[in-house]
């Protein structure tokens, strides 16, 4: 019988969100983005955090970053704590010290300021055991060192190698201590076959529902929240015991963004 983990969110209201430049290949500034709709869906995201028993907390967006929505890549946090995000492209530079300010303000110890770019929870995944740590398009393989130091808990560095997949939260989601679902074609051979070792039993994405964002996917220990239109991870955490609960965030997608990227993990503890 799975258990659901009672868990705490940090997440930021998409009040400026746009496609107004692209620095992924999802994003297309040409592409009409409806806000109000992108605002609901962020909406019943949120909504349904609580009604799950959830804690969700908010940091202010601010105008002029319409990414900000995206609180996955504004630091990592484990045991208290916080490795602030250095973003690689300038357009999401100010998102940084804006987190920062939020777990200073919040009492978080200690905020630690990156040395080299890092991407928060974009590119770092814990699955209760180790963190698995992504390179490629965005956070520098050398940053991994500075969090193992940091968090003191093994580092698996994986290499993402198509431009899809930017960051390893659209190619995989930790499920429960241990469990994991990714896509295999999103990683280089050595990293599938690290995979492979580590995870025997993962749930494997075909390619239809990791360009549906299926991955990018958070996980309470048994319900799952993913977007609605990746039907066969849906079928596969449901023979799994999982409850998989689809949702609409279409409009979120355009940025190259769903579930987890809205989401970033306030751990106080391995058992948080």
């Amino acid at each position: 019988m799975r258990v659901a983990q009672k868990r705490r969110y940090l997440l930021c209201r998409p009040s400026h969100f746009d496609v107004t430049y692209s620095i992924n290949p999802w994003m297309d500034p040409g592409k009409p983005v409806d806000s109000e709709l992108a605002l609901v869906q962020w909406e019943r995201l949120r909504d349904l955090y609580v009604e799950l028993g959830h804690t969700v907390h908010l940091i202010e967006p601010l105008a002029g970053l319409p990414d900000m929505v995206f609180a996955a890549n504004g630091a990592t946090v484990i045991d208290g704590r916080v490795l602030v995000a250095r973003f690689r492209h300038p357009e999401r530079a100010a998102e940084a010290p804006a987190y920062a300010q939020w777990f200073r303000t919040n009492g978080y110890l200690p905020v630690i300021e990156p040395e080299l770019i890092n991407e928060g929870e974009g590119d770092f995944l814990f699955d209760g055991l180790r963190l698995l740590a992504g390179t490629g398009f965005r956070t520098d393989r050398h940053s991994h060192a500075q969090a193992q130091e940091l968090f003191g808990r093994p580092v698996i560095s994986l290499d993402l190698v198509d431009p899809r997949f930017y960051h390893l939260d659209t190619a995989m989601a930790v499920l429960d201590r241990g469990e994991v679902m990714y896509y295999p074609g999103a990683f280089s051979p050595g990293s599938r076959r690290v995979l492979e070792v580590l995870y025997p039993d993962a749930i494997l994405a075909d390619e239809s529902d990791a360009t549906a964002f299926g991955l990018n996917a958070v996980s309470d220990g048994r319900n799952v929240l993913l977007p609605q239109t990746a039907m066969g991870v849906i079928e596969q955490l449901a023979a799994r015991g999982f409850n998989p609960i689809g949702l609409d965030v279409s409009e979120l997608h355009k940025a190259g963004g769903a579930v987890k990227c809205c989401t970033l993990e306030l751990r106080a503890g391995t058992a948080a």
